[in-house]
């Protein structure tokens, strides 16, 4: 049988995710694309508890845990080290949740990215702060429950992507561990890459996303078709790649499944609902100016 996965795990299976952590198959995902001679720089967020206690970790590469507002300036100085000693195959990993990434770490993500500093950063997004109780992000969705909107979130989540690509960097991609072989291409492709890449990937957070766990994947494979997370890449801030398997245009049946499945939506009204259905669409039409004369639909 050929495997389009690596076979190779390089990360133990005694973590402490909870069942359905859509951010442990990623970062499991990201380690088996970029290899052992990676470095992973780990600000607070989940990941701090999933990778176990001192002296002990989850994964098999160096993993420095830093401070929550850190991961782009850290990443920085490890990579500018490595370079001072000769060592120019080691990736440097920055992994962090939507609050160090989307709030807390944008402005030393932000100065990174001005500089073209040369690591990997990829941003697992639950879209709240989970670690610390579901408070909301920015990265928080529009009608979304959580432990600080108790009744719904009243504005709508920060578009990342743009702002990463503003900064023009090389590679900037969207990703879902609901389809592997593009999370991993996606991550091969930026190892590939010298400057500042990023990844932002949507992960299903079943506590806080208030569903069961087995459907976790499920529910961010439905994100992706149903056209509430487009997967795309972009080069230079300028090349979009629009890739499949989504819709080519927001299916309103799945995203009204999408909602329906997550008790954190459970507030909706229709009238709520449609006018979710209705900024999708518009979200996918500014996609879709923004690359015309420029799209390339890649299976």
């Amino acid at each position: 049988m050929k495997f389009t996965i690596p076979q190779e795990e390089n990360m133990h299976p005694g973590h402490l995710a909870c069942p359905g952590c859509g951010g442990a198959l990623a970062m499991r995902l990201a380690l088996k694309a970029l290899g052992k001679k990676t470095m992973v720089v780990l600000p607070a967020c989940c990941w701090s508890i999933i990778n176990g206690p001192f002296p002990y970790s989850a994964v098999k590469v160096p993993l420095f845990h830093t401070a929550f507002e850190t991961a782009g300036s850290v990443s920085s100085g490890i990579k500018a080290a490595l370079d001072i000693l000769g060592k120019k195959d080691i990736t440097v990993l920055a992994w962090a949740g939507d609050g160090g990434t989307f709030d807390i770490g944008l402005q030393a993500l932000s100065a990174a990215a001005e500089r073209n500093d040369d690591f990997i950063y990829v941003c697992y997004d639950n879209e709240a702060y989970m670690n610390t109780g579901i408070q909301r992000s920015s990265a928080t969705p529009w009608g979304a429950w959580s432990s600080t909107t108790p009744a719904a979130k009243e504005e709508p989540k920060k578009n990342i992507m743009d702002i990463m690509v503003a900064h023009r960097i090389p590679y900037a991609a969207t990703a879902s561990v609901s389809y592997p072989d593009d999370f991993i291409r996606k991550l091969k492709r930026a190892k590939d890459i010298k400057g500042t890449r990023f990844i932002h990937a949507l992960v299903c957070c079943p506590t806080g996303w208030k569903c069961s766990s087995e459907i976790s994947i499920k529910l961010t494979r439905l994100a992706v078709q149903s056209g509430i997370f487009p997967l795309y890449e972009v080069e230079n801030g300028l090349k979009y790649t629009l890739n499949k398997p989504q819709q080519i245009s927001p299916d309103n049946k799945l995203i009204r499944s999408y909602l329906g499945a997550q008790g954190r939506f459970a507030n909706l009204s229709e009238k709520d609902t449609k006018k979710i259905v209705a900024d999708i669409k518009s979200e996918w039409l500014r996609l879709l100016n923004k690359i015309e004369g420029n799209i390339c639909i890649k299976q």
